[in-house]
């Protein structure tokens, strides 16, 4: 027998539900206001207004179809051959009518969905890389996978929500052309249709109301799933060297077996559902003409009114039973509703952080200062809130420099981050020129695809730079090997992170440093895949160029590059130290 219990995670309960439903409501009416307020509004409700008229339409065009069958049939019953050739002209009339509408009807939907998608895509990301969001989001509770949420999620809302918009709206136009044609054949089917109606939508939600939060959990542990894949991918060459086959292998089988456990539960949910739904289906077949065939055998009706009360009947039934007839697809989509409504919802709490931040700094002129200076900065965690470095104070003009040195977990990087803006959890005086005048070399540089160019000028490629301009600093930074194994092309373009090395990687952040000439430049560990005489070399230019830096590293040898060495400790204090020539030597000053 199979296990049918639902994990604590999905369990029910009433006012959880309604509060659920109620932000559901809440985001799609948010997400959707969204578009059809936005700079494509005029084309995205022309599209709307053409599919409401083609709507329309469609039902007037079913009503007559359903006349002309009607008649049709009689005539075939009756032996009448002058009305059969009539009627049947007058039905395929109707048909060569409905076929354009059809046709026209399903394209304006796709480009509705298309239009929608696509601005709603860019939409979202252009919000996810706005003050960083994108970094922010990295360890958020209730956004997992937002890449999966912006692309997948988005193509599916935007479709499913048109065609749930559809549905309902041609179930309107359904009931309303089609049930005066069900009471003027016999009130007591319309009766007998409403209570069964009732009654079968009743009973399917009771079954199945528990398969949006299935279905919202199958969400999460799909792209789980696929995140996963994909890191192997990006951490090949770690992965080989670790031989880390067996943990990867076992990781992708767990993440695979919970996706295929929650999806078993949603097919014996679906299987459950589908019990009834069917029944309720296949008895709709049977009503109506047993309610019609004996006024037919009583002479009240025609024949073809038997057929024709059958097919009104179960349009109509089709119309008011929505919540049955789509109610698996509708529980996937209320699942990707709240998916995309939390990320818009988090993104909203972001830019108004981010807004309320800037407002307080907006008459500080330090903002835009020609120092680095920080004036009694404490650092935390985000998180937990453990003080890093206590009331840190330090001045850096440009043309100095200073090293940050410390045991691991001290902080080090930790200060740089809050310089950058991009750790949350400080408080204190921080003066630093504007964004574009700072630059940060991480450990691991980041390679973008596209040709050495690109490479080279990232993040400003607009910028601009001769190829002059470009060769010269790929001497100056030993890269010339790289150059050569691109047979000297800066257009070609090739897999960099593979084709390239760490240490070449890191020369790379140098040569990207050097053709950008920032006021200030942060080195975190940004040296230590490079032997000594490549260090030794960068160093001297960056200390020629005019360039302020601190830098973040181990290696003693780096000290003598600096003019001021800053000590953190783990107790959170710290002490800054002039850097006098040859006062280390090979000794560590910690």
């Amino acid at each position: 027998m199979e296990k049918t219990d639902i994990p604590p995670a999905v369990a029910s309960d009433p006012v959880a539900d309604r509060e659920t439903w109620k932000t559901t409501s809440r985001q799609f009416w948010v997400i959707s206001k969204a578009f059809f307020a936005s700079e494509r509004r005029r084309k995205a409700r022309g599209f709307l207004i053409a599919l409401l008229l083609l709507s329309l339409a469609t039902g007037a065009v079913q009503v007559l179809m359903s006349y002309a069958a009607a008649h049709f049939i009689t005539a075939i019953t009756d032996k009448n051959q002058g009305a059969f050739w009539d009627t049947l002209w007058k039905y395929i009339g109707t048909i060569l009518l409905a076929i354009p509408i059809g046709v026209y009807y399903r394209w304006v939907e796709e480009r509705l969905a298309l239009l929608w998608r696509e601005w709603m895509a860019q939409h979202l990301v252009k919000r996810y890389f706005n003050n960083r969001a994108y970094f922010r989001l990295r360890g958020s509770e209730s956004v997992d996978n937002p890449d999966q949420r912006i692309s997948e999620d988005v193509r599916n809302f935007t479709t499913s929500s048109l065609s749930f918009l559809l549905i309902a709206l041609n179930s309107v136009v359904t009931l309303v052309s089609f049930i005066g044609v069900l009471w003027l054949i016999s009130g007591t089917l319309v009766a007998i249709m409403v209570i069964y109606a009732i009654a079968g939508t009743a009973i399917s939600i009771v079954i199945g109301r528990k398969l949006v939060r299935l279905h919202y959990h199958q969400y999460e542990k799909e792209a789980d799933f696929r995140y996963s894949l994909v890191r192997v991918r990006d951490n090949a060459e770690s992965i080989a060297f670790y031989r880390g086959e067996k943990r990867e292998h076992l990781d992708l089988f767990n993440r695979l077996t919970a996706a295929v456990a929650n999806m078993r539960i949603i097919i014996i949910r679906n299987r459950n559902l589908a019990f009834f739904t069917n029944s309720y289906n296949y008895l709709a077949l049977v009503l109506p003409v047993a309610v019609v065939a004996p006024m037919y055998m009583r002479g009240q009706v025609e024949f073809g009114v038997v057929t024709q009360a059958a097919d009104a009947f179960r349009t109509v039934l089709t119309a008011i039973s929505l919540i049955i007839m789509q109610f698996g697809g509708l529980s996937a989509y209320l699942a990707g509703v709240q998916r995309l409504g939390s990320l818009w919802d988090q993104l909203d709490e972001h830019d108004a952080e981010e807004q309320r931040i800037t407002s307080e700094a907006a008459n500080k002129p330090e903002e835009n200062s020609q120092i680095v200076k920080l004036d009694e900065l404490t650092i935390c965690t985000p998180v937990v809130m453990k003080t890093l470095v206590e009331k840190l104070s330090l001045e850096l003009k440009i043309n100095q420099s200073l090293i940050i040195m410390g045991a691991s977990g001290t902080g080090k990087s930790s200060v740089l981050r809050t310089i950058a803006g991009l750790w949350p959890g400080a408080c204190g005086l921080l003066e630093r020129p504007a964004a574009d005048q700072l630059m940060f070399l991480p450990q691991r540089p980041y390679m973008v695809e596209g040709c050495l160019r690109d490479q080279l000028l990232y993040p400003y490629p607009d910028r601009g730079a001769t190829d002059e301009e470009i060769l010269a600093v790929v001497e100056a930074v030993n890269l010339s090997d790289v150059l050569e194994r691109v047979d000297g092309d800066l257009k070609r373009v090739v897999d960099w992170n593979n084709m390239l090395s760490l240490g070449e990687q890191q020369r790379v952040a140098f040569a990207r440093l050097f053709l950008r000439q920032p006021k200030f430049a942060f080195l975190d560990e940004a040296t230590s895949a490079l032997d000594e005489e490549n260090q030794e070399q960068l160093y001297q230019q960056i200390k020629t160029s005019g360039i302020g830096f601190i830098s973040v590293g181990h290696r003693t040898t780096l000290i003598p590059y600096h003019d001021r060495l800053l000590l953190l400790d783990r107790s959170g204090s710290w002490k800054i130290e002039d850097v006098v020539p040859a006062q280390f030597g090979d000794a560590a000053p910690l």
